[in-house]
C-alpha cells in the first residue's frame, strides 16, 4: 500500500493582472464607465483569435509543478519573495484553486498561512478553537481532550473568552498555531506567519512541529530562516519564479538555494528587483568604500567602511526626514545589523535629485565571509522605497580587528567583540574569611 499522502501533477497557477492606471480610490462613476467602455470595445471591435486585451497580463505564480509527498515527511518550501510559495501552500490547503494539474490529498489538513486564517473574529478564542477542530471533522469530545494542552501551549488563558478580534497579532498567531498544531491533522501546513511571534515562541513551535513529525505526521513548512529550515525539514523543494528549481536533501537544496540568491544577487540589476512604496525617491546602487573614497571590492574586518547608497528623487516637491536604512545578513538569510539613520538621530532634508547617502561604520565587526545587504528609505515615516530582496553584498577579508598585528586573528562567529580585559586579585577577601 503507497504512503503517498500528498501528490501534485503538472500544477500551474495563473493570476490576471491588469494595467489600467488607477485612482487612489475607485468611485461608482467609474465601475459604469469602466464597464461601458468594456461592452464597447467589444461591440465596435470584438478580439480576434490572435489577439489579446492591451490592458491585462498573464501571470503564472505556479507553472508545471509535481512532486509527491511521503506520510511523516517534513518538507520546507524555499525561494525568493514572489518564487510561489505561499501560492503552493494555499492550493495545497484548498484556499484557491489550481488553473491547471491536480493533486491528490489523503487526511486532514491543519493550515497557518497568515494572522487571521481559519478565525472568526466575532467569536472567542474558546468558540474559534471548537470550530476550527468541527472544520477538521473533529468529534467535540476529541477537542476537549485536546483543549487544556491547546490552551497552555497558546498562554492566552485570560483572554480565551475575549473575541479574537481584540488579540494582538501574537496572541492571535500563538492561539492559531496551537490549534493547527494539536487537533491532530495528518498534514500541517505553516507559512512564514510563525516570524509574528517572539524568539521564545518560534522556538516553542519548531519543537512542536518537530514532534509532530516524529508520531508519523506529515509537515509542509514555508520560511526564510536556513537554519530553522535545516533543522526541522529533512527534504527541502527550491521554488523560482513558479518553478520547481531543486528537490532533494536540506543541506544540498539549502546550499543549491544560497548559491542561486547569490548569482542573482550578483547579475540582477536594482532596476529589476520589486520594491514597495511611494517611490518618491529610489536607491539606484550601492557599494562600499574606504574613508578616502576608494572603491573596494571587500573590506578587512575592523576596518573603518563607508556604506554608499546612491538614490535619485522621483519628484519636485522637498522631501523632508529621509531616513535611509540597512540590514546586513549572513549566507542564511538571518538577519545579523539592522541599522537606520534616524536611529542615530539623523534624517536628511531639501536633498539634490540625485546623490548619495553614506554611512560610515567604525572599526567593521564582522569576520570573514560574504554578507548581504538591504535597505530601506522613509520619508516622515512613510516608506518611499523599499527592494523586495538584497541589493547588493559585502565580501569581508581577514584583518587585524583586535590590532594586536596579528591579522589571522579574525575570530569565530561573524560578529567581532573588543573589550578590555583585566585582572582583580580576591586573596584579601579571602584572607579576612579564614582569620
Amino acid at each position: 500500500m503507497s504512503n503517498t499522502i500528498i501528490r501534485v501533477e503538472n500544477l500551474g497557477k495563473k493570476y490576471v493582472i491588469g494595467h489600467q492606471k488607477q485612482e487612489r480610490y475607485t468611485a461608482l462613476r467609474d465601475v459604469i464607465a469602466n464597464g461601458a467602455k468594456s461592452v464597447g470595445r467589444r461591440l465596435l471591435k470584438p478580439l480576434g483569435k490572435g489577439e489579446s486585451d492591451p490592458t491585462v497580463e498573464e501571470f503564472w505564480a505556479l507553472k508545471d509543478v509535481s512532486f509527491e509527498i511521503q506520510q511523516g515527511d517534513r518538507v520546507g518550501i524555499i525561494g525568493r519573495n514572489g518564487a510561489g510559495k505561499s501560492t503552493l501552500l494555499k492550493i495545497l490547503s484548498r484556499i484557491t484553486e489550481p488553473t491547471q494539474g491536480s493533486i491528490r490529498i489523503k487526511g486532514r489538513v491543519a493550515s497557518l498561512l497568515e494572522v487571521g486564517t481559519g478565525f472568526h473574529p466575532e467569536l472567542t478564542g474558546r468558540e474559534n478553537i471548537y470550530l476550527n477542530g468541527a472544520i477538521l471533522g473533529m468529534s467535540k469530545a476529541e477537542i476537549k481532550r485536546k483543549f487544556d494542552e491547546i490552551v497552555a501551549f497558546a498562554e492566552v488563558e485570560k483572554f480565551l473568552d475575549t473575541p479574537v478580534k481584540r488579540y494582538s497579532s501574537g496572541m492571535y498567531v500563538r492561539l492559531a498555531f496551537a490549534v493547527a498544531a494539536h487537533l491532530e491533522p495528518e498534514i500541517l501546513v505553516v507559512d512564514e506567519v510563525l516570524a509574528v511571534g517572539d524568539a521564545q515562541f518560534q522556538k516553542k513551535c519548531l519543537g512542536k512541529m518537530e514532534d509532530v513529525g516524529k508520531e508519523g505526521r506529515t509537515v509542509l513548512f514555508v520560511s526564510h530562516q536556513m537554519s530553522a529550515i535545516e533543522k526541522l525539514c529533512s527534504r527541502v523543494v527550491v521554488l523560482r519564479s513558479g518553478l520547481i528549481k531543486f528537490d532533494g536533501d536540506n543541506k544540498s537544496a539549502i546550499n543549491f538555494y544560497l548559491n542561486d540568491v547569490e548569482k542573482q544577487t550578483r547579475e540582477t540589476k536594482l532596476t529589476d528587483i520589486k520594491r514597495s512604496g511611494n517611490g518618491e525617491i529610489k536607491i539606484t546602487n550601492f557599494y562600499i568604500e574606504n574613508t578616502t573614497e576608494d572603491p573596494l571590492v571587500s573590506a578587512a574586518c575592523g576596518q573603518d567602511l563607508v556604506l554608499v547608497f546612491e538614490y535619485q528623487k522621483n519628484t519636485k516637491k522637498n522631501l523632508k526626514n529621509v531616513s535611509i536604512g540597512f540590514s546586513i545578513h549572513n549566507a542564511l538569510g538571518d538577519t545579523l545589523s539592522v541599522f537606520y539613520s534616524d536611529y542615530a538621530g539623523t534624517t536628511f532634508s531639501s536633498i539634490p535629485h540625485v546623490g548619495k547617502l553614506k554611512c560610515r561604520i567604525k572599526d567593521f565587526p564582522y569576520s570573514r565571509g560574504r554578507y548581504l545587504v538591504g535597505a530601506r528609505i522613509t520619508v516622515n515615516g512613510i516608506e518611499a522605497d523599499w527592494p523586495r530582496g538584497y541589493i547588493g553584498f559585502i565580501d569581508v577579508e581577514a584583518g587585524d580587528f583586535y590590532q594586536t598585528g596579528n591579522v589571522a586573528l579574525s575570530g569565530i562567529g561573524p560578529v567581532l567583540i573588543r573589550g578590555d580585559w583585566h585582572l582583580e586579585s580576591l586573596e584579601d577577601v579571602q584572607s579576612e574569611l579564614y582569620f
